[in-house]
């Protein structure tokens, strides 16, 4: 966005290179090849004096996570430097292509999966801690959805790349009808899952998950407007996570995941929530925050994972280029606009800081450090989308006709 392309460039290769030569081992096993670094940090070398780099690729992660979503940023990357700088030589380089094809072979990969979702580890995103979002994320559903989108249009189909190109097609078929179907909940759905029946089998089974609806949080009754829907956090047998992640359903309006009727929804509870989810600082990861006895026993005791703290409900700056972005795709710039006042109010004020605490992210987080280049980069981001709605295009994605919902006998929201 602000003409130094080559900041990008390097960036792109580095993390690529680090893919490729390092070794990616934790005590006595070896990750996969395709896996991205979680981060690396740049070391100076006093005697020989030269610099050198150490990558994580979860070995030094809390809890030994390594990171699902790190491989999906990277290829959504490549291709905003690519739409970017109208460049195609970078994505076309055999590393490059080799570098796109081991990750998808790592989430392409044949197992015993039933659904199109990913199977993920607690604390594999964003949010890397344990926060109960194990199973199904959506979070790295839609980033998985957008990363495969962002594939298609710079794999080649020489060698085995069209047979590749075939099972991303499949794949995205397959992934953009489950989410579409089974994590969206609106005041219908909710009211659907309300008055489950359970212990159904067969193909007929309206409750294909086997949801309990006693497993409904009361607090989503409240919380659910008349006006509005979102993808809800997780879905698996017998489980519905209905707590609200903002990167996730962001992300599932950029990559046109979401129908456009659902990307209304999304917006229409943002405005119905906006004290909830905005807040006095945008934006709040997740809501609500787990407290009490579920506190204890989804995040361990987690001491810095308290509610409305870090992950658990905190505000983060950060997402504000995401917002801003969904806000400008659906034509709503007006509730950016009125965010980035909020920030704009107290962030600098505050020094940057990486996340707020409370129930309207009114505090500086306990542990927030400050000067976040994140923080400010989001915010910068933000700001130069408004007044330059055109760079959206580096980071969405139109609808694709092949990757429209299926057409099947069900009703608008008959079924999970």
């Amino acid at each position: 966005m602000n003409n130094e392309p080559e900041i990008v460039k390097n960036f792109l290769l580095k993390a690529l290179r680090l893919q490729s030569n390092w070794e990616k081992r934790i005590d006595n096993f070896t990750l996969g090849k395709g896996a991205m670094p979680a981060s690396f940090k740049v070391i100076h070398d006093p005697v020989r004096n030269n610099d050198k780099i150490m990558a994580d690729f979860g070995e030094s992660a809390i809890g030994r996570v390594a990171p699902v979503d790190s491989g999906f940023w990277w290829i959504i990357l490549l291709r905003a430097y690519t739409k970017c700088t109208g460049d195609q030589t970078l994505a076309e380089m055999p590393d490059c292509q080799r570098g796109i094809r081991l990750v998808l072979s790592l989430c392409l990969s044949e197992g015993f999966d039933t659904f199109p979702t990913l199977l993920c580890a607690d604390g594999c995103c964003m949010v890397d801690r344990r926060m109960g979002i194990y199973g199904y994320p959506i979070e790295i559903q839609a980033l998985f959805y957008m990363a495969l989108r962002c594939a298609k249009m710079m794999l080649k189909p020489e060698g085995d790349g069209k047979e590749l190109l075939e099972r991303v097609e499949k794949r995205l078929q397959a992934l953009n009808y489950h989410i579409r179907s089974y994590f969206w909940l609106d005041f219908e759905q909710l009211n659907n899952v309300y008055r489950y029946k359970t212990e159904e089998y067969s193909h007929t089974a309206v409750n294909k998950f086997n949801v309990i609806p006693d497993s409904i949080p009361d607090w989503i009754f409240d919380f659910m407007p008349m006006k509005g829907g979102y993808f809800i956090g997780n879905v698996s047998p017998a489980r519905m996570d209905f707590r609200w992640f903002c990167l996730g359903n962001c992300v599932a309006i950029l990559s046109s995941l979401a129908t456009p009727e659902q990307e209304v929804g999304i917006m229409d509870l943002l405005e119905e929530r906006w004290d909830d989810l905005i807040g006095e600082m945008p934006l709040k990861i997740a809501y609500p925050a787990l407290e009490g006895h579920e506190w204890r026993i989804v995040t361990g005791c987690d001491p810095k994972n308290t509610r409305w703290s870090y992950h658990n409900g905190g505000s983060w700056p950060v997402l504000i280029w995401l917002f801003t972005a969904a806000c400008i795709k659906t034509g709503r710039p007006q509730l950016a606009r009125k965010a980035i006042e909020l920030l704009e109010s107290r962030l600098s004020k505050d020094s940057w800081p990486e996340y707020y605490d409370g129930t309207s992210g009114r505090y500086i987080g306990k542990q927030a450090r400050k000067y976040q280049t994140w923080s400010i980069a989001g915010y910068l981001v933000a700001k130069m989308m408004l007044e330059d709605p055109s760079h959206l295009g580096m980071i969405s994605i139109e609808d694709d006709r092949k990757t429209k919902t299926p057409s099947m006998p069900r009703s608008a929201s008959s079924m999970f």
